[in-house]
């Protein structure tokens, strides 16, 4: 579980393809060893992956095919730099909002302008994914916990950027057509296999 604030921006250190599927994704970072262990949890743009290797700065992780089908993961190139946050402490303050880490699909940058010293970005949505956002709620673009500024059409939000966020993460980079990790509010989807569910009783 993680909450979509973002601790350190890490760089794509080597992309190695495993014979049966996938890859396995070498990331330098500046987590020390005992945050960062064999065995942990760790969501790269928003997408949880275990740490199966850690040498000196780097961490490396298998990403299934799976995942590579759902994530931009497979597009990262060595030297591309990504979100990296934490699992969540029981008991540390929830500053941005619950985030799994299971991304449920890519969208793009549509547009981006100057909103004073923020940006406002409106990034298309996978249709599939609009009925669990909401104006005003929140949304995980690339691993960082946003707020939904406005539903633009039926493929779209609206996001406000403030300076910090531009600087803290990958999004100050970010640029029309460019793709991101879209993971949608946990609370919408339960509430929408809920509400699926008792239709058909």
């Amino acid at each position: 579980m993680f909450t979509g604030l973002v601790e350190d921006i890490g760089r794509i250190a080597a992309v190695v393809p495993i014979a049966q599927g996938g890859i396995q994704l070498t990331v330098a970072t500046r987590f020390a060893d005992d945050d960062l262990h064999h065995g942990a949890s760790i969501a790269v743009d928003g997408a949880c992956l275990t740490v199966v290797g850690r040498d000196l700065d780097t961490f490396t992780s298998d990403v299934s095919v799976e995942t590579l089908e759902r994530t931009t993961l497979g597009r990262r190139k060595s030297g591309d730099p990504v979100n990296l946050e934490r699992p969540l402490a029981l008991g540390e303050r929830l500053g941005g909002h619950l985030v799994l880490g299971h991304v449920d699909g890519i969208g793009h940058v549509r547009s981006r302008e100057p909103a004073g010293d923020a940006r406002r970005f409106v990034v298309e949505i996978p249709r599939q994914l609009m009925r669990f956002v909401v104006a005003k709620g929140s949304i995980a673009l690339d691993g960082i916990s946003l707020t939904v500024n406005e539903i633009v059409g039926d493929d779209a939000v609206s996001l406000m950027i403030i300076p910090e966020t531009l600087r803290a993460t990958t999004f100050g980079a970010r640029k029309p057509g460019d793709p991101v990790n879209v993971e949608a509010d946990i609370l919408g989807k339960h509430v929408d296999r809920l509400l699926a569910y008792r239709s058909i009783q």
